[in-house]
């Protein structure tokens, strides 16, 4: 992964763990145990699911740049819906607190895509590959007066 894609993963990953840490602690008093267990598992989906999305688009932008701008509508798209689907398959579950789960899940989602945002503005990406001075001269085409 080149340095780019790194850095942009960590300006979004570590506020999002952040957000988690600080959620986790409140879930812990509010909730207990159990509402501890269940944040800790919402920033967990939201980093492993974000994460492995943002890796995907940068390899599309990389592969075909073309495709960049509708994968990463479908990418966002497939990801919410894998979130509310994750959402509704453990919404009776007794391992974690539900609600700490859910907006721990939540929060951490709206953290990510704000940073990411944040990163792609702060980076420096070349839209034009720039040309060398060195090296061939152009050839000159037509006659010369």
């Amino acid at each position: 992964m080149p340095s780019n894609d790194v850095r942009t993963l960590l300006q979004t990953a570590v506020p999002t763990l952040a957000v988690g840490a600080i959620a986790t602690v409140v879930s812990g008093v509010v909730a207990g145990g159990q509402g501890a267990i269940g944040a800790v598992v919402g920033t967990l989906v939201v980093v492993l699911f974000m994460g492995v999305g943002l890796v995907v688009l940068q390899r599309t932008a990389k592969s075909l740049p073309q495709l960049f701008q509708a994968m990463g509508l479908m990418l966002y798209t497939a990801q919410l819906l894998l979130l509310f689907i994750f959402l509704a398959l453990l919404k009776d579950t007794t391992l974690f607190d539900f609600k700490a789960f859910a907006f721990t899940l939540l929060a951490a989602t709206v953290v990510w895509v704000a940073a990411q945002a944040r990163a792609y503005m702060k980076a420096k990406i070349l839209y034009v590959e720039p040309t060398s001075d060195k090296g061939a001269k152009p050839e000159k085409t037509g006659q010369s007066t």
